[in-house]
């Protein structure tokens, strides 16, 4: 692995682990659909110009989240007798606790407003929560968007207009 690959590894990280941690509510799921994400795109893709890595590792973020998502909803219709269990400790790792970069008193600051954030975006649609990761935290247009999620730009368009339309009613209900 080169070390441009390397270092742009180590910059979607910390992004990459929140959009994963906020689609599963479960860290360590999480953290194993990011390394496999990692692992996929230094496998497949480690020869490609470094300013086609972020569509493609993002693209392949997606596909994880939805595969993990897939393989959630099987395990759930076909092992409905272990859910009990399941719910319980999803609920205790449900909490997320993000990285400390910043000092004690900045995060107990924001932690309100974080944690209000993450909580409404958390009860979007899995394709609608993806859309607005993608569009408002990395900042990717709406045709990348596409690209990464492999639908139409419509699709992006219509997925990202109802997560912010939903995220702003239940903001607003929150802070009334």
């Amino acid at each position: 692995m080169t070390s441009s690959l390397a270092q742009f590894l180590a910059s979607v990280e910390k992004k990459a682990y929140t959009m994963a941690n906020i689609a599963t509510l479960n860290q360590q799921e999480a953290l194993d659909i990011v390394q496999d994400a990692m692992e996929k795109l230094v496998r497949n893709y480690s020869n490609k110009e470094p300013a086609q890595w972020p569509p493609l590792f993002y693209r392949i973020l997606n596909n994880c989240i939805m595969d993990w998502h897939r393989k959630k909803k099987f395990r759930s219709l076909f092992f409905f007798w272990q859910q009990q269990g399941d719910e319980q400790e999803s609920a205790e790792q449900a909490e997320f606790t993000g990285y400390h970069e910043q000092t004690p008193d900045d995060l107990l600051s924001k932690a309100d407003d974080i944690s209000d954030m993450l909580a409404v975006i958390e009860t979007l649609p899995a394709k609608q929560q993806q859309c607005f990761l993608l569009r408002c935290w990395q900042g990717f247009s709406v045709a990348k968007t596409a690209d990464i999620m492999q639908c139409s730009q419509g699709s992006v368009k219509t997925h990202y207009f109802r997560a912010v339309t939903k995220l702003k009613a239940q903001l607003e209900n929150l802070n009334a």
